[in-house]
């Protein structure tokens, strides 16, 4: 059963580490985008699933919009497609763009899960890379998120950022364990290409060398699954029976379809991306065309599905079923890769459970992509 996913591009400040397509919040704007998504609704009706399993509605920051915009929205997605009873449903939200209004409106239309992008609880760090919000922000948004009766929360946060102490972080998980969230990601922080922190020299040189991000990288293992969370992907912690079902489907690579300005769809094999601009998204909605980026539309080769099955296999906790991959694609894995295989299985970073599950130890989970890289 596919999924849903909804990009809404607008954001109150871009944040100085973010290389996903947003714009400056303006009204106008916000209107063009509304108009677009219900054209772009009506011109994938062969796309439409009969059933949809999750939604996730990321960004940009979706609780930029008002409570009529919101409103809009998920009246849109209510008329046009068809939920599962069971099925999760997620926003992504910002603590400074949380509203009591606002979360009325998210639990009226079925929103079941909130994604709070905390990032930290040190005001000096946030403000350094460009968050609008405090910790207090993020505490008022919590209790403001469970007084609407959500019982499904995220917190993003983030290590590795400018300036930041393991002893910094060490805070920020203990005050992130304190609110009890029923998940959590954990992300180091990256240098995009396109982005203010590249250009910043003075953010650059205060970063946290490997050495330190590995050290808090192995502090979040320690802090979070001694409080109880499985780790159940590379960076993803969750208590049981709270992992996100959204990201399972990409990691065990399900359908999706995407929506909005730089949304990403794939489905029967086809990957495609939306533009990135919303001028040019609107325009090309208005001839009645698809709003693809004709530079980001791929048919995916067996190889392609292969090595992404197993990157993304790899980087959970429950590994691969290697009877699964072979009956899918028609090959056992150690004959597609016997030399990598068997060298990162002697080294101890792969191993095979019960037979049938491949592997890797968490304890290498911080470095695999250097790992992962032998699959591509």
């Amino acid at each position: 059963m596919p999924s849903l996913y909804v990009h809404v591009p607008f954001c109150i400040r871009k944040c100085a580490y973010c290389a996903f397509y947003s714009v400056p919040l303006q009204r106008a704007k916000v209107e063009d985008y509304l108009k677009g998504l219900n054209q772009e609704i009506a011109l994938r009706q062969e796309e439409i699933p009969e059933e949809v399993s999750t939604l996730f509605m990321g960004g940009g920051t979706p609780t930029a919009l008002s409570e009529i915009e919101l409103e809009t929205v998920f009246s849109l997605l209510k008329q046009r497609f068809n939920f599962a009873a069971s099925a999760e449903k997620t926003i992504e939200a910002n603590p400074g763009t949380l509203t009591a209004g606002k979360l009325h409106v998210l639990k009226d239309h079925g929103i079941n899960r909130i994604s709070l992008g905390v990032q930290s609880f040190n005001d000096t760090l946030l403000k350094r890379i460009g968050r609008i919000h405090g910790a207090q922000d993020i505490h008022d948004g919590v209790k403001m998120v469970r007084e609407a009766g959500f019982h499904n929360l995220n917190l993003d946060l983030m290590f590795g950022l400018p300036g930041q102490s393991l002893e910094d972080w060490q805070k920020t998980l203990a005050e992130a364990i304190e609110i009890q969230p029923e998940h959590l990601s954990i992300y180091g922080l990256m240098i995009e290409e396109n982005t203010p922190l590249e250009l910043d020299t003075d953010l650059l040189k205060d970063l946290p060398g490997d050495d330190a991000q590995a050290e808090m990288y192995e502090l979040g293992q320690e802090m979070l699954t001694k409080a109880g969370y499985l780790h159940y992907e590379t960076s993803n912690y969750a208590l049981p029976g709270h992992e996100c079902r959204h990201n399972l489907g990409y990691w065990h690579g399900e359908e999706y379809l995407g929506l909005g300005p730089g949304a990403v769809s794939c489905l029967k094999n086809r990957r495609r991306k939306n533009c990135e601009d919303l001028a040019l998204y609107r325009e090309k909605l208005n001839r009645e065309d698809l709003p693809i980026d004709s530079l980001e539309d791929e048919s995916l080769t067996n190889d392609q599905q292969r090595s992404e099955r197993i990157i993304l296999g790899l980087r959970l906790a429950e590994g691969i079923n290697l009877e699964n991959f072979k009956k899918e694609f028609r090959v056992d894995l150690f004959e597609l890769y016997p030399t990598a295989l068997e060298r990162y299985i002697n080294r101890g970073v792969l191993r095979v459970e019960e037979g049938k599950f491949l592997k890797m130890n968490p304890e290498f989970w911080f470095v695999a992509n250097s790992v992962l890289q032998e699959f591509v």
